[in-house]
C-alpha cells in the first residue's frame, strides 16, 4: 500500500510537471504571436482590397534617424507613425518635435524598451505612463502602443488596454540581419506588402545604415505598386476600424484582435 501511494504521488508530480512545462511553453509561444493577443485591441494588419498600406518605425528618435527619415518623407509627401522610446526622447530633446511638426504621428514604445515578460503590474503601468507623459510633452496624444521586439502575454497587454492604449504590431518587417544590400533588402519587403498592411523598419541607429539607404527605395517601389502610403490612424480610419469620436470599434473584419480577459 505504501509503494502504491509513492508510486501515486510520483506520477501526480510528474503529471504537474508536464502540465506546468506544458503552460510554459504556451505562453513563450504567445508571447512570440505577432497577430494574437489575450488582452484588449490589437492590429497587425487590416482587412481592405484599398492598396493602403500603414508605415511605421520603431527605436527613435535619435537625430541621424530623424534626419535620414524626414529627408525621403517630406518631398514625398508621405506621413508615417514613429513609435518612439522614451528615454530616447528624454536623451535627443527636440527629435520627437520635430517629427509633430512635419505631421508625422507618434506612438508609444515604452520607456526604457526593455523585453516585458514576467515584470509587475507596476513596471508596465510606469513604462507606458512615463513615455505616454512624454509625448504628450511633444505634442502627442497618441492611443498606439508597440510593446519591445513584440513581445507581450498578459501583464503588458493588460495595462496597456488600462491605460486606453491599442496594440499596433505589424505584418511586414524588415529583415535586416538577412540583407547587406539595400535593393535586396527593399525587393524583400515590396514583395511581402499586400493591401492593408502594416509595414515596420527600423532606421534609428547608426548600424542600421542599410535601413536608411533602402528606404528612398521602398518608398518608389511602393508608388510604382499603386500603394498609398498612410499614418496607423489613417489606415484604421480609411478602413473604417476606428471612431475618434466613439473609441475603438470591434468589427469581424479585423484581422487580428482579441478582448477577451483571460484570469
Amino acid at each position: 500500500m505504501i509503494a502504491q501511494n509513492k508510486s501515486h504521488r510520483w506520477k501526480m508530480l510528474l503529471g504537474a510537471v508536464i502540465i506546468m512545462l506544458c503552460l510554459a511553453l504556451a505562453g513563450w509561444q504567445l508571447s512570440k504571436a505577432r497577430c494574437l493577443q489575450l488582452v484588449g485591441e490589437l492590429t497587425c494588419r487590416v482587412d481592405t482590397s484599398s492598396k493602403i498600406v500603414a508605415l511605421t518605425f520603431d527605436d527613435g528618435p535619435t537625430p541621424e534617424g530623424v534626419d535620414a527619415v524626414l529627408r525621403e518623407l517630406e518631398p514625398r509627401g508621405i506621413k508615417a507613425t514613429f513609435f518612439l522610446i522614451g528615454n530616447r526622447m528624454e536623451r535627443f530633446p527636440g527629435q520627437a518635435e520635430r517629427l509633430v511638426s512635419a505631421g508625422h504621428e507618434l506612438g508609444n514604445h515604452t520607456y526604457s524598451h526593455q523585453r516585458n515578460l514576467g515584470r509587475t503590474q507596476s513596471f508596465y503601468a510606469e513604462e507606458i505612463a512615463k513615455t505616454d507623459r512624454l509625448l504628450q510633452r511633444a505634442g502627442s496624444r497618441t492611443t498606439l502602443f508597440r510593446p519591445p521586439f513584440g513581445k507581450r502575454l498578459i501583464g503588458l497587454p493588460l495595462e496597456v488596454d488600462r491605460a486606453g492604449y491599442r496594440t499596433i504590431m505589424w505584418d511586414v518587417e524588415d529583415q535586416p540581419e538577412k540583407y547587406d544590400e539595400p535593393q535586396a533588402y527593399a525587393d524583400d519587403i515590396l514583395a511581402r506588402v499586400r493591401p492593408g498592411s502594416i509595414i515596420l523598419i527600423h532606421p534609428m541607429h547608426r548600424h542600421n545604415q542599410t535601413a536608411k539607404d533602402a528606404l528612398p527605395i521602398i518608398l518608389d517601389g511602393l508608388q510604382a505598386k499603386g500603394f498609398e502610403v498612410v499614418t496607423v490612424s489613417d489606415l484604421l480610419k480609411r478602413t473604417r476600424q476606428v471612431s475618434q469620436a466613439q473609441g475603438p470599434i470591434r468589427p469581424s473584419a479585423m484581422v487580428t484582435k482579441r478582448s477577451s480577459v483571460w484570469g
